[in-house]
Formats: C-alpha cells, structure tokens, sequence
C-alpha cells in the first residue's frame, strides 16, 4: 500500500487552510505546507495540526508547486491548493486507490465555490484536474498562474469519483481582484514566450468566451450568478489581451 504526501501550497490563507488541513487527516500520511511568509494566522492554524510546515519565497505558481513536491517524504503525492478540500466520496475514492495503486496519476473533477453557491455549469465544472499522482511521472507546468500538472508521455492515468471543492471568491469585488491581479501574471508570461494580441484578438477573444460559457456551457442554467461568472470570465480574457498588448507596446517604444 503506497504511502501519501498531501502537498499544499499557501500565502495568507487563515480563512481556508483548517478546512483543507481537516480534509487531509484521513488519507494522507503526511502533509506539508509550503508557505511564502504569510502575513496573517495561516501558520498559526498550521500548526494546530500535524504537518511540516516549510517557508519559501514565492517564484511563480508551477515553480512553487514543482520545489513543495520535492519536500515530500513519499513519491505518491496529493496535492491541493489552501483554498480547496476533499469531498466525502473523493476521500472514499482516493482510500480506495492507496489499497489497489493501479494507475500513475489520477484526475477528479473540482466543484468551484462562487459568492457562496456551487456553480455547476458556465464552463467551470466539471473541472477535471490530475491531483493525485507519482510525482517521479510527471511535473508541474502551463502558464502561470494557470498551473496543471502534466503526466509524462506514455504515463497511465485514470479518473477517480468525487469532487475536490473549491472554495474560488467570497464576493464580486474579490473575483474582480483576482482578474486583474492573475490577468497581469498571466500576460507577463505569454509577453515573455514572445506572444502579442491586438485589437481584433481584444474585441474577439472576450465576446467568444461570454457566449461559450454562458450558452454553450450552459451558464444560464446557474441563473445571476452564472450570468456574472461568465461576464467576468469575458472580462479576465479582456484584461490579458490589453495588457498582452500594452507590453508589447512598451517593449516597441524602448527599441
């Protein structure tokens, strides 16, 4: 039966992480935190439990989650983020997994949290997400701050029931935060791979994602708050573009 290291990564997270931490007790055999100095009670809480909490300045979120797997005792790894937690039934599916380990990796769907309701349409359910793996299989990478772990090529890897929930933006005013906070990191990356946007991708990219989500993937069906997720999505895809471009301008202006 293989062992498991339950990996979390963390900066400022005393409203969360006791609730990860909790979800963690029954199928991990160890948990580690790694923190990037928080500023409030996360290592406080931490602390209440049984883990290994470890300090280390953050580089960027697939970097982070590459370096906090390395500190783990065991090569099978479950990792999550502060801000999420195991159903009763992903809990059931991964006890199952640690009796009969078939696969290199597993994916389970993730149930995200919004304003307080659970938002099972807009294109953001299910989202599958490959959590539980052995770390020697693959690593962590994609565009920061959009981070997913990628399973080496010829790797098997199977679906597990369950959802791990995501508990993603308090209120409007957070989410919006958040947009423009993850939609700078995010064009600072594609500006560094050499990728630029213009006025057409600007007008385009946004319209195309309001109504993909919010008819295609039926976010009406998750009625106000669908029709907000999905604006805000549109708005998020707005922000990276314009700012996609503004860097680029900048970069035109220096030469």
């Amino acid at each position: 039966m293989p062992k498991i290291s339950a990996v979390i990564i963390s900066y400022n997270e005393e409203k969360y992480i006791g609730r990860c931490l909790e979800s963690l007790q029954q199928v991990a055999d160890e948990i580690v935190v790694v923190d990037s100095y928080s500023q409030d009670k996360t290592r406080e809480i931490c602390k209440t439990y049984k883990v290994r909490f470890i300090e280390h300045e953050f580089e960027g979120y697939r970097q982070q989650k590459n370096w906090a797997m390395a500190q783990a005792e065991n090569d099978i790894v479950l990792s999550l983020d502060a801000d999420e937690c195991l159903s009763e039934e992903l809990k059931n599916s991964i006890q199952n997994v640690k009796s009969s380990w078939e696969a290199d990796a597993y994916s389970f769907n993730r149930l995200n949290n919004y304003y307080g309701k659970w938002i099972k349409h807009s294109g953001v359910y299910p989202d599958r997400k490959i959590r539980l793996f052995d770390r020697r299989k693959g690593k962590w990478g994609g565009v920061n701050p959009h981070d997913k772990f990628i399973v080496n090529p010829g790797e098997k890897y199977k679906f597990l029931t369950g959802d791990l929930l995501h508990y993603v933006q308090d209120s409007i005013d957070d989410h919006v935060d958040k947009i423009r906070l993850f939609s700078g990191i995010n064009a600072g990356e594609y500006y560094k791979m050499g990728k630029n946007s213009s006025f057409l991708k600007i007008l385009v990219h946004p319209s195309w994602r309001f109504f993909k989500s919010y008819f295609f993937n039926m976010g009406f069906l998750d009625g106000y708050y669908g029709f907000v997720i999905c604006s805000l999505n549109a708005y998020s895809s707005f922000l990276k573009h314009v700012k996609i471009r503004k860097l680029n301008m900048k970069s035109k202006d220096k030469s």
